[in-house]
């Protein structure tokens, strides 16, 4: 299972219409390598890390084909709706989230990487497309890609292979665990089955434990 990668983005902070809010999500394409550190790419930046960036979302990988759901949904934005818009770093065609798993390591140019989570989309969706629920629509059609932690530090360009390398979790894709989260109640054996999943971010394995002792007990 292997893919290419089509483009690389970083960015700077810039302001957030309308408040100003000042974020990450602005990215620009560069056509060179780039070296990858524990906590993702050389020049690139976070607004509010206290819920983005870090060891467990060192760097972000979209589904460039998600776009055009996107614009189809929402198309007064579709003029703005192509790859790096949503703050990724990574764009590839070919792989989804139904396609990759829970804990998969990637090696990308000389770099390691390991999905760790799924992307949690935020307001900042919203306010970056214009485009009242954007975050939501992302949300429950579970197109909102998926974070990697850096398992050995690198150079990454554009026109890389991605190459799987290992895959601990292949009943745990990244959309198995999107829609278990979003379940009203769902069987806590499962949600204590993900929490158990090699590669999984902590604090996500950590939340699953807790959910699946509340429902236990209510």
């Amino acid at each position: 299972m292997n893919t290419q990668l089509e483009q690389l983005f970083v960015g700077a902070l810039r302001p957030l219409p309308p408040e100003g809010q000042m974020t990450g999500i602005y990215k620009s394409a560069v056509d060179r390598p780039v070296a990858v550190g524990p906590e993702g790419l050389a020049g690139d930046f976070q607004g509010d890390r206290r819920v983005h960036g870090g060891a467990e979302k060192a760097v972000h990988h979209f589904p460039a084909e998600h776009y055009a759901r996107l614009a189809q949904r929402f198309p007064h934005s579709a003029g703005i709706l192509r790859a790096g818009t949503l703050g990724e770093n990574l764009s590839t065609r070919g792989w989804t989230e139904e396609t990759v798993c829970i804990g998969d390591v990637f090696r990308v140019g000389s770099a390691l990487l390991q999905l760790s989570q799924p992307r949690s989309p935020c307001w900042k969706i919203d306010h970056c497309l214009d485009a009242e629920g954007a975050s939501l629509f992302v949300a429950h059609e579970g197109i909102t890609g998926w974070y990697y932690r850096v398992r050995e530090v690198g150079t990454i360009a554009p026109g890389d292979a991605i190459e799987l390398v290992e895959r601990p979790n292949p009943e745990l894709s990244v959309a198995t665990y999107w829609r278990a989260t979003l379940e009203h109640r769902p069987e806590p054996a499962a949600l204590r089955a993900m929490a158990a999943a090699a590669g999984l971010a902590p604090d996500k394995a950590e939340r699953l434990a807790k959910r699946a002792d509340w429902l236990e007990k209510n």
